[in-house]
């Protein structure tokens, strides 16, 4: 799909009412706030040991659709082709397996789909865009196979770009330039998460379509490699893009006990700088409760590897460890002065826009 017109303020308003109608149609008999709204997180977790129980009250707080990292983003070459096509095939096993629960999605036609199903949408995501290699043809063959949005870079370089972890500077290669319109040109969103502001900073210009930061958090505000400046959200915004907060509490805050604040002020930070209609929730998280036990501790350092810092531990942020952590998040930025379309738009509207505008 290629993109030649930006979204501009007055057919962004236009296309959110489009969008409404269609959406609010199919959930009269809901009650809370967040089961009427549509819940879209811009990156979250689904994991294959979810009980049942757990799914369904994910989906009784709301969330709608997902965006799912598939692989581990931390390889390259021909590791990272093999372990990309384990991931997808993973993915549509468990969801073959729990297809009462949920659907894989291909296009925002699904979240709907989903949502009159009782069910939760899912896109694939590429962290990494080490699984293509220097192979554009393989873009294709992912793209076949369900992939919907690809980070350009993960921590370090790769043949696009640089992360945000890299020594040098380094923005988007040759190569780099070449993978954005070959994204843009069959309609796979671009993701610039874990990129460096260079890198991040050269696909967005070079990219025809919207992008999506789809878990970052803001630098202005909490000073961390991972997170994104005002000039880099400013840019986002004007290209007509989304930049998703996410909930990992060692990028919002170094301190524990308030971190949730912290978190609702990166947001209203974000809507600050890049306006109403950019910014979302990617939490980057767990849905389960987590307790910081011998198992867990585990369970993360096989994950992480050398990412893995205990100083760091616990990521999450008290107030959001459990899988009704959009209703808290709705509830904390109402209390914050959000108007209730201003919270529709963060919680899911503007992520379901980027999806329409670029996967379609």
């Amino acid at each position: 799909m290629q993109r030649r017109e930006f979204i501009k303020t007055t057919s962004a308003a236009i296309g959110y009412t489009t969008m409404g109608v269609g959406l609010m149609a199919s959930i009269t008999n809901q009650t809370t706030a967040t089961q009427r709204a549509l819940i879209f997180d811009a990156m979250g977790e689904i994991r294959e040991v979810y009980p049942r129980k757990l799914i369904r009250e994910m989906l009784d707080s709301g969330l709608n659709a997902i965006t799912v990292t598939l692989c581990d983003p931390k390889t390259f070459e021909l590791e990272a082709y093999d372990t990309a096509m384990e991931g997808i095939a993973h993915y549509d096993r468990l969801i073959s397996k729990q297809h009462d629960l949920y659907m894989k999605a291909l296009r925002t036609s699904d979240i709907n789909t989903a949502r009159k199903q009782n069910k939760m949408a899912i896109f694939y995501l590429f962290q990494n865009s080490t699984p293509f290699g220097r192979n554009l043809e393989l873009v294709d063959t992912f793209y076949n196979l369900g992939v919907r949005s690809t980070q350009i870079t993960y921590n370090y370089q790769n043949w696009a770009g640089a992360g945000c972890k890299e020594r040098t500077g380094a923005g988007l290669t040759h190569f780099g330039i070449e993978l954005v319109k070959k994204m843009n040109s069959i309609g796979m969103l671009i993701d610039l998460s874990h990129a460096n502001m260079q890198t991040m900073a050269d696909a967005v210009d070079a990219s025809d379509a919207p992008v999506i930061v789809s878990h970052t958090a803001c630098h202005a505000v909490y000073k961390n490699t991972r997170n994104t400046t005002d000039e880099n959200l400013r840019r986002v915004a004007k290209k007509g893009g989304v930049i998703g907060i996410c909930q990992i509490r060692p990028f919002v805050t170094n301190i524990r006990k308030g971190a949730f604040d912290h978190y609702l002020n990166h947001i209203l930070h974000a809507v600050k700088i890049a306006g109403i209609n950019h910014v979302s929730i990617g939490s980057d998280r767990d849905h389960r409760v987590i307790e910081m036990t011998d198992e867990y501790i585990a369970e993360l350092k096989r994950e992480e590897g050398n990412n893995f810092d205990a100083s760091h531990w616990p990521l999450f942020i008290d107030e959001l460890n459990g899988p009704r952590r959009m209703e808290v998040i709705w509830d904390g930025l109402k209390k914050k002065g959000l108007s209730e379309r201003e919270l529709e738009k963060v919680m899911g509207l503007n992520n379901y826009r980027i999806y329409k505008e670029v996967i379609g």
